[in-house]
Formats: C-alpha cells, structure tokens, sequence
C-alpha cells in the first residue's frame, strides 16, 4: 500500500472522528453546557492518556519546564473548543466546518507575533482571500448575524492561537507532554468555569455514551490528522481534509433536517483556496544557488 493511500484512510478516520464528535456534541448540549461538556470530556481524556503513557513507559517525557507556554496554549484550545461545541448546537454543522477551515490563515495573522515568522505577500494574500470567504459564508447583516455564526468565527481564532503555541512548544516538548499537560489543565479549566456558578450538573445515563464519545474521538481524529501529515506532504491531505464539508452537509440534512445552503459551500471553496495556495507556494522546491568558485 502506498504511502499516500494510506495517508488517504487515516484522513478519512479523521473526518467521521470530527464529524462524530459534532454529532455527539449536539446530542449532549440539551444536558450539559459546553464548560462540563469540556469538564468531562477532558477527565476522560486524563485517565486515556496517564494509561496510556504508563503502559508504554513514556512517562518520563512529562515535563514541567514549559508550563507558561502549556498555559497559553491550553487556554487558547479551551475557549477555541468551547466556542466549537456551542456553534455545533446553534448554527448548522457545515457552516461550523466551513468557519472552522479559517484556522490556518489566522495561524498565518498570528504567527509574526507569536513565532516572530515574516508575513510574506503570498501568506497576507492568502488571508485576505481566506478573510473574503468568512463574508460569504458569514453573509452578515442584521437578519444572519447570530451568536451560533460569531462563536464559530472566533473559535478558529482561538484554535489558530492554539497551533501557533503548539509549533513553539514542539521545539523542545514532546507530543506525549503536549497531551498530557492539554487533558490535565482542561481538567481545570472545566472544573472552574463549570463550577464558578455552584451548580455542576452530571451528566444523565443517557448522556455518558456522547460524553465518552466525544472524548475518544477527539483524541482519534487528532492522531489520525498527525499520523496522515507524516506519511504524505500536507498539499496531499488538505484536500482530503476539505471533504469534512459535504460530510457534515450530508449528516446535518440526515440527522437535522438542516437546509443545504450553497453560500456555505462557495465561501468554503474560497477558504480552501486560500489555504491551499498558501500551502503549495510554502512547500515548493526552493531553488539552489550554487556559490562561485
């Protein structure tokens, strides 16, 4: 099997693990709201993940010299998620996914402040094509505009200052820590927002199989993203990633009754674009200068 077929079947375990962890998201927000929903799904991931590391003896790649940097990043993801699992219950799933796909081009807004990377002509294009297509699937006015649309917006905001801190911390932390130290301060966070109002419910009978699937497939639909980008260069995935819209078209007209909305799908193509440009023009062959003897 080649190695691009298989980058293929991990991107495909990638897209129903998101799209599966909408759908589980939508299911449980009657019960919990998006802070337990973290709450619990972080707890989950703690116990799957210490189990983990001490089956294979990792656990000495733990480390705390990092902690402010963990700090940032978690915060970032944390808002990020819980702006995603509030969007996924109000706005139609694939205008999610659509706003979702802005990530990478805020990545490329935040990068020179965060990384200290040059804003390239190609990567400022790259967003403001990317900044268009918000417009066309966004299409605000007055009458669009709601808070499921803003809070969609802003968590690709917060998932792009995630990947930013995320690429800082894997100069000198491994994946293992990352994940380690992202469950356990999620734990808290959740705990904290959770709790701050005195009341933490607990999820019904009903509620715990979403709740554990959320947190499973939270955690596959990483390792399957990670797994395909090692095995194939990123112009080969993203494409395969874009077909997480239809996906989630598709589920929300079957589940919902959700109405298939062709602004979506223009302004996701547009984003897509945006993204792949900027993706092709970064991995190109650069040319080589021979020095002159």
């Amino acid at each position: 099997m080649s190695q691009t077929l298989k980058a293929v079947l991990w991107m495909s375990g990638a897209i129903v693990s998101f799209t599966t962890m909408a759908v589980a998201g939508r299911e449980v927000s009657l019960d919990l709201d998006t802070f337990e929903i973290m709450l619990y799904r972080s707890l989950i991931g703690v116990v799957i993940v210490v189990t983990l590391l001490t089956a294979t003896g990792q656990t000495g790649q733990v480390t705390r010299r990092r902690l402010g940097l963990h700090l940032a990043r978690n915060l970032c993801h944390f808002a990020g998620q819980n702006l995603w699992f509030f969007a996924v219950a109000a706005i139609p799933i694939a205008q999610v996914f659509a706003l979702e796909f802005t990530s990478p081009l805020w990545v490329i807004v935040l990068s020179p402040f965060v990384l200290g990377e040059k804003l390239t002509p190609t990567r400022a294009l790259a967003a403001v094509l990317g900044f268009v297509g918000i417009l066309v699937v966004a299409r605000p006015s007055p009458e669009t505009i709601n808070p499921g649309l803003i809070a969609a917006a802003l968590a690709a905001i917060g998932f792009a200052g995630s990947a930013v801190t995320t690429r800082r911390l894997t100069r000198t932390e491994t994946t293992v820590c990352i994940l380690f130290w992202l469950t356990v301060m999620q734990s808290v966070f959740g705990l904290v927002c959770a709790g701050i109002d005195g009341d933490i419910a607990f999820p019904a009978a009903t509620s715990w199989p979403w709740v554990v699937l959320i947190a499973i497939a939270g955690l596959v639909a990483h390792y399957c993203l990670t797994t395909a980008l090692s095995l194939a260069p990123a112009p080969v995935v993203m494409p395969i990633d874009f077909a997480r819209l239809p996906v989630a078209a598709l589920v929300g007209i079957i589940l919902y009754q959700e109405a298939l909305d062709p602004y979506v799908f223009i302004g996701a193509a547009i984003i897509f674009g945006a993204n792949y440009f900027n993706i092709l023009h970064e991995t190109r062959p650069r040319p080589v200068t021979i020095p002159q003897k």
